[in-house]
């Protein structure tokens, strides 16, 4: 974990009430695919958890929904201000775990960090599947970038307003060999459910410190109690309790 002053380089919306952002700074502290950053805001007491979609040696890129002060307060920034953040936080995904041939479940705001979770595996030589999932055609984000990589991609909306109607366990193929997912409780529970295959599930949770001091995100697991922030905020299919 690093403590850095990143510059924005862009900040642009994707949807309605998605925004994707480009900071340049020290991404040093990345070692996986699924990792965090903990963003300052002026005014407001605690830091706000972001996942990272992507990053190189210059920067990184963040994808976030606006929900509540915090976000709206960073959907105001402009090209060329400056952000504190944490960088480096969580365990990210493992990817010599990950099959030959796993599919990455991405649920809303939960598509970001399987971005780079693709991208990792591709680079490992191995042949990712993506599954994305919204609720209706007008929150779609990313496909075209899932799709440029190469790999197969399916889109699910709940309404059936594009692609496959329904839930991302409705797109599961047939030839996975282990699978990573991102996205809401209930999402997450369904995978667990439907899956055919062990696999890695990176859990959103509310965090105070970002960085497992506070114990404030604590969760149980068949071994334990794991802190999402620091222990997490993936976890082993096996391990976790409902």
């Amino acid at each position: 974990m690093t403590q850095g002053i990143y510059k924005i380089e862009y900040n642009r919306s994707l949807t309605a009430d998605v925004w994707e952002m480009r900071l340049l700074g020290d991404t040093g502290a990345i070692t996986a695919p699924g990792q965090f950053i903990n963003i300052r805001m002026d005014g407001l007491f605690l830091r706000r958890p972001v996942s990272i979609c992507d990053w190189d040696e210059n920067g990184l890129t963040i994808l976030y929904k606006v929900v509540g002060q915090g976000t709206a307060a960073l959907a105001g920034r402009k090209p060329g201000q400056e952000l504190d953040a944490l960088c480096g936080l969580g365990n990210g995904f493992d990817v010599s775990r990950c099959g030959s041939r796993t599919v990455v479940i991405g649920g809303g705001v939960g598509t970001p960090p399987m971005y780079g979770l693709a991208k990792a595996l591709l680079k490992a030589g191995k042949a990712p599947i993506a599954i994305l999932g919204f609720n209706k055609k007008e929150e779609i984000f990313y496909e075209d970038q899932f799709r440029a990589l190469g790999i197969e991609t399916a889109i699910t909306t709940v309404d059936g307003s594009y692609g496959v109607k329904g839930f991302v366990t409705d797109a599961l193929p047939e030839d996975y060999d282990y699978f990573c997912a991102c996205g809401p409780l209930p999402m997450l529970k369904a995978v667990y459910s439907a899956a055919a295959t062990s696999g890695l599930m990176s859990f959103e949770e509310r965090m105070g410190c970002g960085f497992g001091a506070c114990m404030g995100c604590s969760c149980k697991t068949k071994y334990g109690n794991k802190r999402i922030c620091k222990d997490g905020p993936v976890l082993e299919k096996e391990e976790i309790i409902w």
